[in-house]
């Protein structure tokens, strides 16, 4: 069931889990957006033996199958109008993602899964990837805790970052993609009242805002249809989504922010974010 990988298309990955299928289900979008396939890779942990007997080999190939067959189904189920590749590959499955992300415009994976994504790693695979990848990653998380009366927003945390405008622009487009709100929050987390060079707190605060303000303005103009907000929070990024989670559906971030990337695909943030919808995207300008 391999097709050739050598064109862009948006991977991901399946491992016969609901979060595998959920991951697809958010890609097609993506996918449509470009006007390029949607790869399905299902990556076959090799044994640790030198030779795998051919009972064990057949069957482990009919359980790729199986979930692939699954996950093309749900995504056809879809009814959009996307070309969907398959790929089953005999490597470890971080292996085969690292690969597949040098020719894919975007990588996506569930936050957790039957396999190689379950709870107990996401973590260090998700770390992996944001570290290795050639291409942004998206770690999907849908729980179905979707409360329809409050808009779910796209967040960007664009406080302490040089790359300020590329992730503000890709954050832009999902609001886009998706119909959703946009908040650009700026994250300060001070201890007892603080100050800094700004002056008094209130000071600091109306600065920071003013500052955000600014930033947004070129994307307000380029996207006139999106809702835009700016605000300012006094603690870090993980414990706004702990507060905001079900609010929340995707929160865009820098690879080379190492302190979010900790926060978010650590093991905290596994635990925080766990039974949320909230799901993180982690950009790379030299991967654009």
């Amino acid at each position: 069931m391999n097709e050739s990988a050598t064109r862009p298309s948006v991977v991901v990955g399946i491992d016969g889990s609901k979060a595998a299928i959920q991951a697809a289900l958010w890609a097609i979008d993506e996918a449509v957006s470009r006007d390029i396939p949607l790869r399905l890779l299902y990556a076959i942990e090799p044994d640790g033996a030198q030779r795998t007997l051919p009972d064990r080999a057949a069957r482990k190939l009919a359980i790729a199958e199986n979930a692939v067959r699954y996950a093309f189904t749900a995504v056809e189920a879809a009814d959009r109008p996307v070309k969907i590749e398959v790929e089953i590959a005999q490597e470890r499955p971080i292996t085969a993602l690292i690969r597949a992300s040098a020719s894919a415009a975007l990588l996506c994976v569930g936050a957790v899964g039957a396999y190689h994504f379950r709870a107990a790693r996401v973590g260090s695979t998700a770390a992996a990837l944001a570290v290795a990848g050639r291409c942004p990653v998206a770690i999907i998380r849908d729980q179905g805790h979707r409360d329809r009366r409050h808009p779910r927003w796209i967040v960007v945390d664009i406080h302490g970052s040089g790359e300020n405008s590329l992730l503000l622009g890709i954050a832009a487009e999902e609001a886009l993609l998706r119909n959703a709100p946009l908040k650009a929050i700026t994250c300060r987390e001070t201890r007892g009242g603080e100050t800094d060079d700004k002056g008094a707190p209130g000071d600091c605060e109306r600065w920071i805002r003013a500052n955000s303000d600014r930033q947004l303005a070129r994307w307000i103009r380029c996207y006139p249809e999106i809702q835009v907000e700016s605000v300012a929070v006094h603690r870090s990024l993980l414990d706004y989504l702990a507060d905001n989670s079900r609010s929340v559906q995707l929160v865009v971030v820098g690879a080379r922010n190492h302190a979010h990337l900790e926060q978010l695909v650590g093991p905290m943030g596994t635990a925080v974010l766990n039974n949320s919808d909230c799901s993180v995207l982690i950009v790379d300008r030299q991967n654009l």
